[in-house]
């Protein structure tokens, strides 16, 4: 025990773990066997609860480990048991050095994937033409022509363009590097006829039933592909137009565009900026059932947090959330399910249900910087902190009693609670992501919803590739960039460089 010591600190030596525990929390300590030490990269521990009690003598096991992993079982006021895993975010499948950016793409978008839209894209076209008569001009498409034709959407990601379609023009946007793989021609015929389900099965109701399957199937890559770090971030990804384009645009076109339908939430590694998980809303439907019907905004983004963290239940997570997903009864509800939750609280977006008024108000008189108040109800602090301006914070996943620092450039350093910093440091890492990695997202708008959120989800497939590929040991070889890893994947995709030998 020491007294100056905050949360766990662990050390590992002649096979055995030593663990200094904060001493205002009442723990047992029970280590089980899983696999080998040596894989382990143990992060920062955090205790995903912890109450200010009195001090008492802490029973703790420690045994004899040869090799093997450590998964710590904190049992918290003698009747809690939280299960430990330590996580260390890293890929779950070694690619060799060799691997192309092709290689990567395919952990997500397989060629099995590619064969069905090939099968369903021709079942469509049979389809409509058999309704509004024959198109003479077409013929079956095949694998490598849907290859080339996601090469060419996948290219103006790189090489921004308000339509696909200026890629075979004589103007700015033009590019004959890759124009003569496909006729123009070609393009749009394929474009006309491309889908993922060519029919609707009587049972469906959901919107997007026609990108549903590989909207599971890329959810499974995910899953399989990446093992995240304990903390995530629920967010909307920034999808709005570009605003380049927009000023381009003339008066006519912008009102022929029509404004997006749907709204998408990632869940998101906030180590590697990795999105383990996509959740797509549409805003209008005319359904009864589902999220459509639900009025109140807060049952709406509760709803989506819930389907974000279904595959992190019994994880011990720490997911840091919005003021529009932010809520006490939400946060009580993950706690159950071994799900921590740290969030900036707003009286005007937030569901304050619970909340006592005293800490929703701000004082008349302006605090001092770093200035804070903390309540708590059991586990759950409600933290509000003063930095030119009232801020509030509702966590479950630190102590309240532990201190943070936030430095600033002209400030220097500020006092806040642990809460506060872990939030700002994971924000903006998010936040850094987002402003560099949504300018390769793939700029061809077309006016389909579940086309738009098929193509926002392709660009969210590639940009994790490039991530898998820079934690790789093919990174080194190349050190592509983000830009030239696009590029290099279109080339590959349309045939005019050759995948080195991967897996």
């Amino acid at each position: 025990r020491n007294k100056k010591n905050r949360g766990i600190k662990l050390s590992h030596g002649n096979g055995f773990v030593w663990f200094e525990i904060d001493i205002q929390c009442s723990l047992a300590i029970s280590i089980d066997k899983q696999s080998t030490l040596s894989n382990v990269v143990f992060e920062h521990i955090q205790l995903m609860k912890q109450r200010a009690i009195s001090l008492k003598n802490v029973p703790v096991k420690l045994l004899l480990l040869q090799d093997l992993l450590i998964c710590a079982k904190l049992i918290i006021d003698a009747d809690l048991l939280i299960s430990y895993n330590p996580f260390s975010q890293s890929p779950t499948r070694k690619m060799p050095p060799t691997s192309s950016a092709m290689d990567f793409f395919q952990l997500f978008v397989p060629d099995n994937v590619l064969k069905n839209m090939v099968i369903q894209t021709n079942m469509y076209a049979k389809k409509y033409q058999e309704r509004f008569g024959s198109d003479e001009a077409w013929m079956d498409v095949t694998l490598i022509e849907i290859k080339a034709f996601l090469a060419y959407m996948i290219s103006t990601s790189t090489h921004h363009c308000e339509s696909v379609l200026s890629i075979w023009s004589s103007g700015f946007y033009s590019n004959k590097s890759i124009a003569l793989i496909m006729t123009q021609a070609r393009f749009e015929k394929i474009l006309k006829y491309f889908h993922i389900v060519a029919f609707r099965s009587s049972q469906t109701t959901h919107g997007l039933y026609k990108i549903q399957p590989f909207l599971d199937s890329l959810q499974h890559s995910f899953d399989s592909a990446f093992k995240p770090s304990q903390t995530q971030v629920l967010h909307e990804p920034l999808i709005d137009e570009d605003p380049v384009f927009i000023a381009t645009c003339t008066e006519r076109e912008l009102r022929k565009r029509k404004k997006r339908k749907f709204s998408l939430w990632v869940r998101q590694c906030s180590s590697t900026g990795f999105i383990c998980q996509i959740y797509a809303h549409l805003k209008e439907s005319s359904g009864t059932e589902g999220l459509d019907a639900l009025k109140n905004k807060a049952q709406l983004h509760s709803i989506v947090a819930k389907s974000l963290c279904q595959n992190v239940t019994g994880k011990n997570c720490i997911i840091f959330t919005g003021p529009s997903i932010t809520s006490l009864n939400l946060f009580e509800e993950f706690e159950k399910q071994d799900i921590y939750c740290c969030g900036l609280l707003s009286t005007r977006k937030s569901d304050c249900t619970g909340l006592p008024s005293s800490m929703l108000n701000n004082p008349e008189t302006p605090q001092s910087r770093g200035y804070y108040r903390i309540k708590m109800k059991g586990n759950m602090s409600l933290i509000c902190w003063y930095n030119k301006g009232y801020f509030r914070f509702l966590t479950n996943a630190y102590s309240p009693t532990q201190q943070g620092v936030i430095i600033k450039r002209k400030s220097g350093e500020i006092p806040c609670p642990l809460a506060v910093e872990a939030f700002a440091a994971h924000l903006s890492y998010i936040c850094k992501y987002d402003d560099k990695y949504s300018k390769y997202f793939i700029s061809h708008k077309p006016n389909k919803t579940w086309q738009q959120v098929f193509w926002f989800s392709i660009s969210i497939a590639i940009n994790n590739a490039y991530i898998l590929y820079k934690m790789s040991d093919a990174y080194p070889v190349k050190k592509y960039s983000r830009v030239q890893f696009g590029e290099r994947l279109v080339k590959e995709l349309l045939g005019l460089e050759d995948p080195s030998p991967g897996h």
